[in-house]
């Protein structure tokens, strides 16, 4: 019964589809390149790129909440309620310690959980690069037809163990606000830490087959203690859940969470921040009406929106341990009950929408505009056929001067744009002197130099005055170079533009608008990461942590990412430099091509007259195809384009 009236579930099945259907349409345009001949090595590398981007596109929905607000309760009913069990652990007092993501992976054969120890946290390591080098994770391979074993396997990540406190200190697991006041006054020898660092869970239910990722993030604590959960995984989730309990309200710690980590994904994704209001069921009492309890759930949902200065009609009140009950008994009165539905429809129909509208657009702007660069292609070699034509009727019954005449002017032609190509070579020359400019800037080893000066200061003073220092210095050189390179960009896209437009006037070939690179999105991404530097530096969590070690993990965090947006920014600029004059050259050696062809026409009617008939019949027939062909790439453009 939950499955039929399961829409997010269908949802997530109909983009899968989709996807499906869209990586087919690519493969189509292939076929059509290679039996067109109008492939390459090169336009096959971007082919397969795009594929398996989509194929290992996927959509992150993060659980963020303080402990004990029904986070890992709320996963379960949504997502594993098929299991007729529990199969993450929610039991009251057994809470998620470590970050976990549940996904599947393609390419590993069989279920399993790794685990990364907490003693990672003293590796000047990154989690992104801790995920590369296997050998640094526990394994646990899960029996998926064993759901106690499964269950029992998956009780890791609530596993703890007792280290003494200067351990704790050099892990950064130490903080005076996590301690009882008795124990403030006493510090204890020794204290109970998570046992892990991070937990990834590969699991092959349907809808993590289909792309989902779950990322559970356990409160306050691993979030200050984490910044990557921060800088980076929080902001390219396509939904954020905060979660709250109907019978706490929002408390201080979690109004920390909300002010210091949350606030900033709702400016990236409005569509996707969704506060949840749990443990609704505590408010269901007996001796109440309906109405009563309803008012009593309104009001709290009221007096959450005003805490939170948002609307009331953005908090999905629901009690997930209903939900999963109602679908565990397939009782279905007590799952409306619930309104676990309501949230899952939610997700359904507002934020995977939206996810497909972003995967749309990316393949548009590369598949699309490749398509629309063959079209054109073919769109060229119609024109010269056409052109041809014209000039084999005219000549049809003409004597052999007409012939000779014509073919003069044609080498005329011939040669004066050959002189024109020679000026295209030049402007090229001048075009990868400036791409270098434009590379060298954007390039790591740029970024590495000023990381290394900023280092050096931050390594003798660690303290708050000397962090803030180092990350203002360093944040201002990369936001000062990305400025250049957004300058040097610019000139590149004036000089690109000036050569498209000086061959369509001379020779009117129909290139179009190149596709152009922008550093806008990066330079955002560098002000993102320098706020959340900043809420991390001022956070409470970091304040009362170990500060040599605070200052020491968010700098490896910052740098990793911050290097991997001038990665992203040199790659992407690089393949747009390699790809932005592929229409203006494919145009080049079509029209080279057609005037050869023309000359060595004329040249055959001039031997023997016979050739007319024959030879206007053949471009007729070729220029048929020729029409099929653009129509074809017309009709899988509308596949590519974007959504209105």
């Amino acid at each position: 019964m939950a499955t039929a009236e399961d829409q997010l579930r269908k949802q997530v099945e109909a983009f899968d589809h989709w996807k499906s259907d869209l990586i087919e349409a690519i493969k189509d345009y292939q076929k059509w390149l290679d039996r067109n001949e109008l492939g390459g090595p090169d336009v096959d590398l971007r082919i397969y790129d795009t594929l398996e981007s989509l194929r290992k596109d996927h959509l992150t929905i993060a659980f963020v909440a303080e402990f004990s607000r029904g986070k890992t309760e709320l996963i379960n009913a949504i997502f594993f309620a098929d299991f007729q069990r529990r199969l993450l652990p929610s039991e009251a007092g057994r809470t998620t310690m470590c970050p976990t993501e549940l996904f599947y992976d393609q390419d590993e054969k069989g279920a399993y959980i790794k685990l990364l120890p907490i003693e990672t946290r003293l590796q000047e390591t990154s989690l992104a690069e801790f995920k590369l080098d296997k050998m640094q994770w526990v394994s646990t391979a899960l029996d998926t037809n064993d759901p106690e074993q499964v269950a029992e396997a998956l009780k890791q990540v609530i596993r703890t163990k007792r280290v003494t406190l200067d351990e704790a200190k050099k892990l950064g697991m130490y903080n005076e606000e996590w301690l009882t006041q008795e124990e403030r006054k006493n510090p204890p020898d020794h204290l109970e830490i998570p046992m892990w660092r991070h937990a990834l869970i590969s699991f092959p239910h349907p809808l993590l087959k289909q792309g989902l990722v779950i990322l559970d993030t356990p409160g306050l604590n691993a979030l200050g203690t984490e910044p990557e959960l921060t800088v980076n995984m929080l902001p390219s989730a396509q939904a954020v859940l905060f979660i709250l309990a109907a019978d706490t309200g929002v408390t201080k710690s979690d109004l920390d969470v909300w002010q210091l980590y949350i606030t900033g994904v709702r400016n990236s994704h409005p569509k996707g921040l969704l506060v949840v209001l749990n443990k609704t069921d505590t408010l269901w009492d007996e001796l109440k009406g309906e109405p009563a309890i309803q008012a009593s759930i309104k009001q709290q949902c009221d007096t959450t929106a005003e805490t939170l200065k948002i609307d009331a009609d953005s908090i999905f009140p629901l009690s997930a341990h209903k939900g999963l009950l109602g679908k565990i008994r397939d009782d279905h009165e007590l799952l409306q009950r619930s309104q676990l539905l309501t949230l899952e429809n939610h997700i359904a129909e507002s934020v995977l929408p939206d996810k497909q509208r972003i995967v749309q657009e990316s393949v548009a702007g590369e598949i699309g505009g490749m398509v629309n660069e063959s079209r054109q292609t073919v769109e060229t070699r119609i024109n010269n056929t056409r052109k041809q034509l014209e000039e084999l009727h005219a000549i049809s019954g003409k004597n052999s001067e007409v012939i000779a005449h014509l073919m003069s002017k044609t080498r005329d032609e011939q040669a004066d744009y050959l002189k024109n190509v020679e000026n295209f070579q030049a402007s090229r020359r001048i075009l990868a002197r400036q791409a270098k400019s434009l590379l060298d800037t954007l390039s790591v080893d740029s970024l590495d130099t000023l990381i290394a000066e900023t280092r050096q200061e931050m390594v003798d003073s660690w303290t708050t005055v000397g962090m803030k220092k180092g990350m203002k210095t360093l944040f201002e050189g990369a936001h000062d170079t990305m400025e250049r390179a957004g300058e040097q960009a610019e000139q590149t896209r004036r000089l690109i533009m000036s050569i498209y437009k000086k061959f369509n006037e001379e020779h009117g070939l129909p290139v179009g608008n190149p596709k152009m690179f922008s550093v806008s999105r990066y330079k955002g991404d560098l002000d993102k990461l320098y706020e959340e530097a900043e809420v991390f530096r001022n956070s409470p969590v970091t304040t009362l942590t170990e500060q040599s070690f605070v200052v020491k993990k968010f700098f490896i965090s910052l740098v990793s990412h911050a290097r991997n947006l001038f990665f992203k920014a040199n790659q992407q600029a690089d393949n747009w430099l390699k790809e932005v004059m592929n229409p203006l050259v494919n145009q080049i050696k079509e029209h080279k091509a057609s005037m050869e062809k023309r000359l060595e026409t004329l040249r055959k009617i001039n031997e023997s007259r016979e050739t007319v008939e024959a030879k206007i019949s053949e471009l007729e027939a070729h220029l048929k195809e020729l029409v099929q062909q653009y129509e074809e790439l017309s009709q899988l453009l509308v596949t590519f384009q974007p959504p209105e």
